[in-house]
């Protein structure tokens, strides 16, 4: 196998509970990612990963009834749970999803593997010039496992690939900047009752209006240019703060252990 596509997902989300799990105009918003992962040209397989805690057991269920293979691991060393997942598939590539990106769009996905260089070790959209919500990261394998041997921090375990983000003397990085310019201002993520409101919205555009499944990004982009009131419902939400917040977090501990 040479591209997996491992979607991490949980139900136990703090700020929007279940939210992979809500219906998404009759489907969970879930499975609307994975069908959108799906449409990809190049991926061989795709996949979702999550925990072991119970909570997590509808999660299970569905990817049954869709039939999609599911990997089970670590609730907080999610590293880990990456890694002896796609171990068992021994891809050549590794390709990090997260289920709160129902709009995420695979023909991006296939233009990064395509333009993804022999020796990059990691591709992402690291100056973050894309919507937050349409988040890829490509990873070797090789790169992953030395990731999950080495990396020492909390949220290096957490965050799948701090360890390799913050290591570019190790790791040949490569970033994926928008052919189309900057609009990464845009949140088309679900991680409050407002980005679910802002995605529900495109969805009711595009399934309703349009009548058609079959949307991509610039597709997206038209429409919330037509109608700015949907974007600004979701605007005060900065980009990655569950990242930020696990690093604060490491922060505080590794103070008082110091003291």
């Amino acid at each position: 196998m040479k591209y997996l596509a491992m979607i991490q997902a949980r139900c136990g989300s703090t700020r929007l509970p279940n939210k992979v799990l809500k219906d998404l105009h009759g489907k969970p918003a879930l499975q609307r990612m994975i069908e959108r992962v799906q449409k990809s040209r190049l991926v061989d397989e795709v996949m979702v990963v999550t925990s072991i805690k119970m909570d997590n057991l509808p999660i299970l269920r569905l990817c049954s009834s869709i039939g999609i293979r599911t990997g089970v691991g670590s609730e907080d060393d999610v590293l880990d749970r990456f890694y002896q997942t796609a171990k068992l598939l021994s891809p050549k590539y590794v390709i990090r999803l997260t289920a709160d990106c129902p709009c995420f769009d695979a023909e991006l996905l296939d233009m990064a593997i395509e333009q993804m260089r022999p020796d990059t070790d990691y591709c992402a959209m690291m100056s973050e010039t894309f919507a937050d919500g349409l988040d890829l990261e490509i990873i070797k394998f090789v790169a992953l496992e030395k990731a999950w041997k080495e990396a020492e921090h909390f949220y290096e375990r957490e965050h799948v690939t701090q360890y390799i983000i913050h290591h570019p003397e190790l790791f040949k990085q490569q970033d994926l900047v928008s052919p189309i310019g900057y609009f990464g201002n845009q949140r088309w993520t679900v991680d409050e009752a407002e980005d679910f409101e802002v995605v529900s919205r495109i969805y009711g555009y595009f399934l309703g209006e349009k009548k058609s499944e079959d949307f991509g990004y610039q597709e997206i982009l038209k429409y919330l240019e037509k109608h700015p009131e949907v974007g600004e419902l979701n605007k005060m939400y900065q980009r990655n703060e569950g990242l930020q917040k696990s690093i604060e977090k490491e922060g505080m501990v590794d103070e008082r252990g110091a003291h």
